[in-house]
């Protein structure tokens, strides 16, 4: 390749430390401008059919149109990826979750669950999602980076990864608005699963890394401290008070919500 396109993109994402949002190399002639684009698309749909190992790189190159090479010579180096789609039940340590009463603090909240459903076929479903997010990790702008992914029983159904709207002064508010955008996500699958039919087995359960988010959400006695953190934190707890969903740690390492928030793809050759 000899193009200005290729020439710029030798290099970048060398390391998992670069920064598309620093990039200062030229900007693309009309030609390279509109094959970037083309580019960009068919790595969408490769997301959107499984390829979730380059979904954070693809959601970062498609704000800054740079760098889209290497992540196909990634790709043809590792041209095998299967996504196992398994209808068994997750098994679930119920010993992770704790009841509490919550009617005090919100007294009204319940599930918004239409009268007109259908008539509930098959078997029951249960719902997991991971949560996670990359504190300031755009080095311009500073905002955060959520990942979110959501299974159906142990098949993988949702997969998000967006850079949050609002700059975030700590990892708490950080997790907190990424905790609440899971919610609105699982708010309206349960609410659609339910208009098809189909039974939910009790909660979401939703796995978050972040110990004091997850304190603060399941744990009614807990106050906020940061009063601009106010509507996601109200907004997740009445979630959990209405048995929408129930939360519980889990440690970075085991949080598949990860992928989607630190870049992995390492340097590769371009020819």
């Amino acid at each position: 390749m000899d193009s200005a396109f290729a020439k710029i993109c030798k290099g970048c994402f060398a390391s998992t430390k670069y920064s598309p949002e620093l990039d200062v190399t030229p900007e693309l002639d009309e030609n390279d401008t509109r094959l970037c684009q083309e580019w960009v698309g068919i790595l969408r749909w490769a997301v959107e059919l499984g390829r979730l190992d380059i979904y954070l790189e693809v959601s970062l190159i498609s704000s800054h149109d740079a760098n889209i090479l290497h992540i196909f010579a990634y790709l043809k180096r590792r041209d095998k990826l299967t996504l196992a789609f398994d209808p068994r039940h997750p098994p679930i340590d119920e010993n992770r979750f704790q009841e509490y009463d919550w009617h005090d603090f919100y007294p009204d909240a319940s599930e918004a669950i239409p009268d007109n459903l259908p008539e509930a076929r098959g078997k029951e479903i249960s719902i997991t999602c991971f949560v996670d997010a990359s504190h300031a990790s755009n080095l311009k702008t500073r905002r955060s980076h959520t990942g979110i992914l959501i299974f159906i029983n142990r098949a993988p159904i949702i997969w998000y990864s967006k850079r949050q709207n609002t700059v975030k002064s700590s990892t708490f508010g950080s997790e907190f608005i990424a905790l609440k955008t899971a919610i609105e996500m699982i708010i309206g699958l349960r609410f659609k699963l339910r208009c098809f039919g189909i039974q939910i087995d009790g909660s979401t359960n939703i796995m978050c890394d972040n110990e004091p988010v997850t304190k603060n959400v399941r744990i009614p006695q807990s106050t906020l401290s940061k009063k601009h953190n106010a509507v996601a934190y109200h907004k997740c707890r009445e979630a959990v008070a209405a048995n929408i969903y129930r939360c519980a740690h889990e440690p970075s390492p085991t949080n598949l919500a990860d992928l989607f928030t630190k870049k992995r793809v390492q340097q590769s050759e371009i020819g």
